[in-house]
Formats: structure tokens, C-alpha cells, sequence
């Protein structure tokens, strides 16, 4: 995928787009007497320039309306910026620059500015997804392309072959250690084109969605070079599952390393081609889209970590990502953002299995990642590449359906890829 072209294949755009918002500026916090009205920062990648840009957003706690930082965009540190999250305490924000392989940490500060602390190589090439663990002790990334063996040309999109995951340790100040290795390897193949990965939220397995295949999210006039299927990937989808190696509980875990499940990689069908992924809260389920055949894939989690089908339901029209909202065993929710219909799928999870509610217009064109704001859990957000614009909804907590926002959708630096958020720290320093 080259995302700053037309022609965008979603894995380069990765899972998740989450944008925080930010405070008016330091100003604004010594003037107020209480807390403000902001209630989260939104961070929008953007790939139109060259470094990208992340736009920093303060998220309105009475309306959920962003408002941009006067100082916004700041560069994101590389080029093509196509994937953002943030750390589970709220205080960093981690960046893969997809065209210079290099993720960007940065602490968040109390206004919700960013300070670039830290950049990373990934040891293969084209990163497309990141995902962290519940503990905030391990980043997983997602290269597109593998390292090639030793004395092997690099794979490329003119020399295409597997994908990789990298795991980075992350030490109590939000910075990523050297890369985990198995072996002589600093790093974990997975099958071809992968697009997304999900981390349970227990800290037990690892899951990636390998399209095996090149996902068009954008019409021509094209340009860069498309990438022919290497003879040795299968023809449709899979799942690539792996036990993660570790100490300490799920909220202190210390990953030290990966160790495939039996049976990974698991087929998801004949023409499949898996985009999104993520695990409910129970960590019993994992949620497959497939953009090629409009559906959403329900996998029950066995004790082992291996994945078995439970259910199949439609959704709208290339669904892309997708995130689960609630706690079990209270009220669950699955959201499907669908890039072509430009609308969001939401479904009740009963026993794991998903039943419709409603489609809701997402408020932007061509949604992609998604996120609810963490600290109320009534705003929600999608990144819109192809309208240069972010979407805003609310949240129904009576039923868990979404209204799009009476101001939505809100201007971007152009063409947002993902976006990520972080709560309001106020009276207490958020990074720096």
C-alpha cells in the first residue's frame, strides 16, 4: 500500500486511528479555576505531507466537539504516518512512520502538546499496525514486509514476501527497549500483506489478520507499484495466532517473548481477505472483518489460544476495522467501520455473538480506525482519509447505538489515517 497515493492497500493504514484532543494551551489551564471543558485529547495521523503531521484535537466534554491546538499539526517524525496509540496510562503516543520504517514515541503533556522522546528502526520494512498490551509493557508492531534472509535482497513491493511481528519492552517511562528476538531473529513471520493485530486484553495471545491479498480502499488514477502475491502466501485469509511468553499478572506483565498456536495460521475462507481484528473484554472472543466478502467473522478463544468460527453476520459495504466497547459481563458492543458505505455497524454482543442494531453514517466519507473517548465513553471518532476529515458520534449507553454529532465531521491537515485518544490529565502532569 502506498497511502500517499490514492491507491491505498488498508494494512499501511493499520487498525487502529486514534486522535487525542488537547487543551486550548498552557494559558487556558493557569486562567481556569476548575477543570475545563476538555475532556480528552484526539491524535489524527496524517499522510498528505512530507514529513506527516499529527493534528491534536481537545475533545468537549458537554458535546464531544474538537477543537484543534492552536499549534497543530506537529510533525510526526517520518514519513507516511499511517498508525498512532496511545500507552493504557495515558501519557505516551507511539507513531509508525510507514515509508521511513521508524516508530516515533512521544510523552503527552498536560496540555496535551507532544515532545518526540524517541525513534525507532523496525527491523523489517513498511510498518502498518501497532498494539500495546493492557499492562503497558510491550508494543507490538507489524511490518508489512519481513527482513529477508541473510544475503537476500529486502522484500518490497517489487520483491514481495512475508510480514513480521516486533515486539518492543516498555520501561516504566514509556520507552521501547531493544526489539524481543527468538533466536537470531528479532522478530515473529506471519503470512503475507497482514493488515491489523489485536493483543487480549489478559495479555495472553496475539492476534494478526493476513490478507494474503492487496485491499484497494481508494479508486484510481494510480500510482507506486502493486505488489504481485508471492507463490508461497495462500490464495485466501487467515489468522495468525500466538501465545504470548511472559511474567507477572496481566497488569504488571513482563512479555519476554512469542510462541505460535497450534494450528496458526487459522484459514478465515475461501476469498477472504481479514482487515480488521480485535478481542472482547472477557479476552474469550476475537472479531474478524472481511472487506472482500462484507462480513464479520465471531472466533471463540480456546484454551490454547486457537480460534474457532461461531458465527458469521453482515456488515455494510469493505468493513475495515473494528473495536469492542463495554465490560463484561456488563453490555458489550462491536463497531464495524465500512469504508466504501461510509457508515458504522453496531451490534450487542450476547454471549460473544453479535446481533445488529442499527448502521449509523459516520459523519466522513471513507472511515477507517476508530476509538471512543477513555474517559467518558460517550464520544466516538473516525478517521475519514478520502474526506480529509475526522467524524464524530455519541454514544446511546441505553442501547449502545451511535448519533452523529450535530458539528461533525471536523477538518483535518488532510487525508487522516488513524487516530488514537488520551484522557484529560488536569491538575496533574500527563508526560511533561
Amino acid at each position: 500500500m502506498r497511502a500517499d497515493t490514492m491507491q491505498m492497500k488498508f494494512m499501511q493504514l493499520g487498525k487502529r486511528l486514534l486522535a487525542a484532543a488537547t487543551v486550548a494551551g498552557t494559558s487556558l489551564l493557569i486562567a481556569s479555576c476548575g477543570p475545563s471543558n476538555t475532556v480528552d485529547f484526539l491524535y489524527a495521523t496524517s499522510n498528505r505531507g512530507d514529513p506527516g503531521n499529527i493534528d491534536v484535537y481537545q475533545v468537549d466534554s458537554l458535546s464531544g466537539a474538537l477543537s484543534k491546538l492552536p499549534d497543530s499539526p506537529y510533525p510526526s517524525g517520518g514519513r507516511n504516518p499511517v498508525y498512532d496509540v496511545t500507552s493504557p496510562n495515558g501519557l505516551n503516543l507511539y507513531v509508525a512512520n510507514h515509508d521511513d520504517n521508524i516508530i516515533v514515541h512521544f510523552a503527552i503533556g498536560t496540555d496535551g502538546k507532544l515532545y518526540p522522546l524517541q525513534s525507532v528502526t523496525t527491523p523489517g520494512t513498511e510498518p502498518v499496525a501497532l498494539a500495546m498490551n493492557s499492562a503497558g509493557t510491550a508494543l507490538y508492531v507489524l511490518d508489512y514486509y519481513a527482513p529477508a534472509a541473510p544475503g537476500q535482497p529486502s522484500f518490497t513491493d517489487l520483491n514481495p514476501g512475508p510480514g513480521a511481528v516486533i515486539v518492543y519492552p516498555i520501561d516504566s517511562n514509556g520507552n521501547m527497549g531493544a526489539a524481543l528476538s527468538v533466536g537470531a531473529a528479532d522478530y515473529w513471520s506471519v503470512q503475507c500483506f497482514p493488515s491489523n493485530l489485536t493483543a487480549t486484553p489478559d495479555g495472553r495471545h496475539l492476534y494478526v489478520t493476513n490478507t494474503n491479498a492487496i485491499v484497494v480502499t481508494s479508486s484510481p488514477p494510480v500510482t507506486g507499484t502493486v505488489p504481485i502475491l508471492p507463490a508461497q502466501c495462500p490464495a485466501s485469509g487467515t489468522v495468525s495466532a500466538f501465545t504470548v511468553q511472559s511474567t507477572g499478572s496481566s497488569s504488571s506483565q513482563d512479555v519476554t517473548g512469542l510462541s505460535a498456536v497450534a494450528g496458526s495460521p487459522f484459514p478465515t475462507g475461501g476469498g477472504s481477505q481479514p482487515t480488521g481484528i480485535v478481542s472482547d473484554t472477557s479476552s474469550g472472543w476475537v472479531y474478524v472483518t472481511d472487506s472482500n466478502l462484507n462480513e464479520v467473522y465471531s472466533y471463540a478463544v480456546q484454551p490454547g489460544g486457537g480460534i474457532s468460527l461461531a458465527d458469521t453476520v453482515p456488515t455494510g459495504t469493505m468493513p475495515m476495522d473494528a473495536i469492542v466497547y463495554g465490560t463484561s459481563p456488563s453490555p458489550e458492543y462491536l463497531y464495524i467501520s465500512n469504508f466504501a458505505d461510509g457508515s458504522i455497524s453496531s451490534y450487542s454482543l450476547n454471549s460473544g455473538r453479535p446481533t445488529a442494531i442499527t448502521t449509523t453514517d459516520s459523519g466522513s466519507s471513507g472511515p477507517l480506525c476508530m476509538i471512543i473517548d477513555p474517559d467518558m465513553g460517550r464520544f466516538f471518532f473516525t478517521a475519514d482519509y478520502t474526506g480529509n476529515m475526522v467524524g464524530g458520534m455519541v454514544f446511546n449507553p441505553a442501547n449502545g447505538s451511535l448519533i452523529t454529532s450535530q458539528l461533525s465531521p471536523y477538518p483535518g491537515s488532510g487525508q487522516p489515517t488513524c487516530v488514537a485518544a488520551a484522557p484529560q490529565k488536569y491538575g496533574r502532569h500527563n508526560g511533561l
